[in-house]
């Protein structure tokens, strides 16, 4: 698998390349690291575990626990729970280590393993590295110190996790939902329990679709993926809107009444305007990454909002607004923080958020989202070429320069070295899609000529 730990903990095929071993291996030896940085020290460890309906993820979380509890760690397992679930579960629980087995939106046969730290925030880089290492240095030989006897962790299941978390989301909404009816596409993923639960409690009418998972068709036809069955739910039963989550339900996209997308870009716009108006949206900042639309950097602008944006990944996001202490960002697939109430994106978090806005204004969701106008957007993979010249090219450079020129301050250009495949993405917006199709597939054939 090369360098285990992505950009969101560790993804494979499960049982090929994301084998009970491997998980178990790195479960012992992130509670060691942590122990050994200190994070342990005065008290016994507790973890919270949790995962995704995969199948795979009944293996998974036992070698998981096992490999916790081997190591000296209390495990508490929370069961079939969202991604931001376990993260705030982590921090509201004093636990000192939160565990998610998640492929997120991946397809049914991958899973992962997602590490949060003491308060439910994301381990640091250094920290993966180190765990990274040390189960690599033990898988080749070198034994582990094992506790016995009474060193040896708890296993418990915490049922109660389900109740906690839906009474957090319910506890932060500014206003209930009553009078509205809503659509909720689950993905037969992490959160088909607890979505509809929250938005029910909330006030709103709910129709559920894609929630009955049976561990193999997560993700399969539904979801923020495949957004087709819920517009055509959305428009046959009269809904005020539509919200779809992802496998884990860390992100969220949603549809209005006529049955017309919502992108994470689009949600972010009607979010920030409604904590301004809250008194919430410190700097009166919205954080987002530069392969947002450019109608969205417009309408903030316009309103009298600041930009701030990152590279493309919900954690460059996060990380930007910790440093900062923005209250708001997120990217345009969906993945939105609101920093004042999860640690990460929290996809049912954001369809309550974005609801509630929709009930408190009296307003539909289309004309809420008017507020900005989508540009078109082109994109364009270009694969085999050197992608690391993509800064250094003078031909690449000048064939930028002139389109850029040509686009002026309605259009935007952005060449991107993929992170995993060796390939570069030729990004173009345009007020107009012919003019953007035809200035990216100039500069997709500049960037084959120069770097191929």
């Amino acid at each position: 698998m090369g360098r285990l730990f992505g950009t969101d903990g560790v993804r494979g095929v499960a049982n090929a390349d994301l084998t009970a071993e491997l998980a178990l291996g790195l479960s012992v030896a992130a509670a060691h690291v942590l122990g050994e940085a200190g994070s342990f020290e005065g008290h016994r460890p507790v973890a919270v575990v949790g995962r995704d309906p995969r199948a795979s993820g009944e293996f998974l979380e036992a070698a998981v626990v096992a490999g916790l509890a081997s190591a000296g760690v209390d495990v508490l397992k929370v069961g079939v729970l969202p991604t931001p679930a376990v993260a705030y579960l982590t921090g509201a629980l004093g636990a000192d280590l939160g565990v998610m087995l998640s492929a997120s939106h991946n397809a049914m046969p991958d899973n992962g393993v997602k590490f949060f730290a003491r308060g439910g925030h994301k381990l640091a880089d250094e920290l993966e590295d180190r765990i990274e290492s040390v189960y690599e240095e033990h898988r080749t030989g070198a034994p582990w110190q094992r506790p016995t006897g009474s060193g040896v962790g708890r296993v418990r299941s915490y049922d109660e996790g389900f109740d906690q978390y839906v009474a957090h989301l319910i506890g932060v909404l500014p206003n209930r939902l009553d009078g509205l009816k809503i659509v909720l596409d689950e993905a037969h993923g992490a959160a088909a329990r607890v979505s509809p639960e929250a938005f029910a409690r909330a006030g709103a009418e709910v129709i559920t679709i894609g929630a009955e998972p049976d561990g193999l068709n997560i993700n399969d036809g539904c979801g923020s993926t495949y957004l087709g069955l819920l517009k055509e739910a959305v428009v046959q039963h009269g809904a005020h809107l539509g919200i779809a989550h992802d496998g884990d339900a860390d992100r969220c996209l949603a549809v209005d009444h006529t049955g017309a997308e919502i992108d994470g870009d689009q949600i972010l716009a009607v979010l920030a305007l409604a904590l301004r108006e809250q008194g919430g949206l410190r700097s009166d900042t919205v954080v987002a990454t530069v392969m947002s639309n450019l109608g969205f950097k417009l309408a903030m602008e316009r309103e009298g909002l600041a930009i701030i944006q990152t590279a493309v990944g919900d954690r460059y996001v996060l990380e930007e607004m910790k440093r900062h202490g923005y209250a708001l960002g997120g990217e345009q697939s969906g993945h939105v923080i609101i920093l004042d109430h999860a640690t990460t994106g929290d996809g049912t978090l954001t369809g309550l958020m974005l609801a509630a806005r929709v009930a408190s204004s009296g307003r539909t969701l289309a004309d809420l989202v008017s507020v900005m106008e989508r540009l078109p957007q082109v994109l364009i993979n270009v694969p085999d070429v050197d992608k690391s010249r993509v800064g250094t090219s003078a031909e690449l450079a000048s064939a930028v320069a002139e389109a850029e020129r040509e686009l002026g301050s309605t259009g935007r250009v952005l060449l991107r070295p993929s992170g995993t495949e060796p390939l570069v993405r030729v990004m173009v917006e345009a007020a107009d899609i012919d003019q953007a199709r035809a200035v990216a597939g100039r500069l997709a054939d500049a960037v084959k000529s120069s770097l191929g």
